[in-house]
């Protein structure tokens, strides 16, 4: 029998799509092993076939001890073929264990019908690419089978972000969520997808069989994050490893503000085409007091950063970029500035900053900065195109933005009331949500723990450290913007 809380209610939805996540011991495989076997022996035959999936060959090892601990008391009939890594029965059920490591592997199972289909720690994978390419494998051709989409997974892992994101798990997490609303890229309206928190307090009879659990897992944390991730299934944490010793939500997540005058505004920029873009908007303090909305003031140190807004380009999908041309961008960001009151006609107080220097490169003529800075029509007006500032690119400066980002995010934190001394760096999360998803969710690289993951969704991280880095290194600039 499953167990009463969440392992029951994961077992029993009626929808296609479930995610099960939460605390580490909750019992969390056992139910996807189970809710797979739940329809063996019902006449279904060989039409219920089941595959679940871990990133590598190794990670299936724990997958297989758990099926041979159930499937050899309830299924005593049923036999597991090592070399296909494969349960079959008698009466033609299967279930398959694979891994699944990147989008190309999908083409393994084209044209396959898996009714059932689970996938084990699902922040594993970076992005969304194989679970949403698998979906055109959950079918059957005989009627009345089940299709069957389960997930499980514990927060903090490079698929953080978009995991969150597709089950809605911000604010109250640990409440069931059943998103009714969500549309494919087409606009067509897509399944009911359900997500289920469970808990290690639930699995009652692990805690009896080991009272010292909850100590040794405590022992095997390696930050308080990933301690709230393991002890309370906790989505809203910094995660991934680059930042988040040094990110605290209190301290550098800002409300709102009006930039004051005398203060220097400029923009930082990462192009993209089939990868997202990010612009993003910087307010530099002189060290005057900063006036909030709601009429308190406060202090700020001198070279405090703010990021006050931003534009992500990006298709909706995990890394995936919006193909916008080098001039619609320039306009995109003419008509934001103009909308957001920074820009009257060719006055304005936005000061070019750093871009990635590949846009200055010329290829057959043709060179995205010139682009850029074209002359732009807009509302029956021509104003100047965007021009920006070389980032510093020379050997070493990738660490080194990484580390200084680093020392400005935990310079923003005040310890113990105390006045801060350093600059540091600081989000207006309503304006910048883009920012919070990514970067926070960055991981460091396997082979280099100086630098984060190249492969993961880095965009908006990378205009970040051109901005940071552009604080000590003089850059080349082109034409700057009038103040007003």
């Amino acid at each position: 029998m499953p167990l009463k809380g969440s392992q029951t209610a994961f077992m029993s939805c009626p929808f296609v799509e479930v995610l099960n996540h939460g605390t580490r011991g909750a019992a969390k495989t056992d139910g996807m092993i189970m809710s797979y076997a739940q329809h063996v022996d019902k006449g279904h035959g060989h039409a219920w076939r089941g595959v679940i999936f871990r990133q590598t060959y190794p990670q299936l090892a724990d997958v297989q001890a758990k099926t041979e601990k159930w499937f050899s008391q309830i299924f005593p009939q049923a036999k597991f073929n090592r070399s296909k890594m494969m349960w079959e029965w008698p009466t033609g059920e299967a279930l398959l264990l694979r891994h699944m490591a990147r989008p190309e592997d999908c083409e393994n199972y084209q044209g396959h019908e898996y009714p059932f289909i689970g996938w084990e720690e699902l922040t594993n994978w970076r992005d969304d690419e194989c679970f949403r390419k698998m979906f055109a494998c959950c079918r059957s051709s005989k009627q009345g089978v089940p299709r069957m989409i389960r997930a499980t997974t514990n927060p903090y892992g490079v698929g953080h972000g978009w995991v969150q994101d597709r089950y809605k798990l911000h604010g109250d997490w640990w409440r069931t969520r059943t998103i009714t609303d969500a549309v494919d890229d087409s606009g067509r309206k897509e399944p009911i997808r359900c997500a289920i928190h469970s808990h290690v307090d639930e699995n009652t009879v692990l805690l009896e069989a080991d009272p010292n659990y909850k100590d040794n897992l405590a022992a095997a944390a390696t930050s308080p994050e990933q301690a709230k991730a393991w002890f309370d299934g906790d989505w809203d944490i910094p995660v991934g490893g680059m930042f988040s010793a040094v990110w605290k939500s209190e301290f550098n997540v800002m409300e709102r503000f009006e930039v004051p005058i005398g203060w220097r505004v400029d923009r930082s920029f990462d192009w993209g085409s089939t990868k997202p873009f990010a612009v993003g908007w910087w307010a530099r303090s002189d060290g005057s007091d900063l006036l909030m909305r709601d009429g308190s003031w406060r202090s700020t140190v001198p070279g405090d950063l703010f990021r006050v807004k931003e534009w992500y380009g990006c298709s909706g999908k995990p890394n995936q970029g919006v193909e916008m041309l080098a001039t619609e961008i320039s306009q995109g960001i003419i008509e934001r500035e103009i909308l957001w009151g920074w820009r009257r006609g060719d006055r304005c107080i936005v000061q070019p900053g750093p871009a990635d220097s590949s846009i200055f490169t010329v290829e057959s003529g043709h060179c995205i900065g010139s682009d850029m800075a074209k002359p732009v029509r807009f509302d029956g007006s021509i104003y100047r195109g965007i021009s920006w500032a070389h980032a510093d690119k020379r050997p070493g400066s990738r660490v080194q933005g990484w580390e200084l980002m680093r020392k400005m995010m935990k310079a923003a934190h005040r310890i113990d009331g105390l006045p801060r001394e350093a600059p540091g760096l600081f989000v207006v999360g309503s304006e910048c949500p883009d920012f919070l998803r990514t970067v926070l969710s960055l991981p460091r690289d396997e082979k280099n723990l100086e630098d984060v993951d190249t492969d993961a969704e880095d965009h908006i991280a990378d205009e970040t450290r051109y901005r940071i880095r552009s604080e000590g290194f003089r850059v080349r600039s082109g034409t700057t913007s009038g103040m007003w």
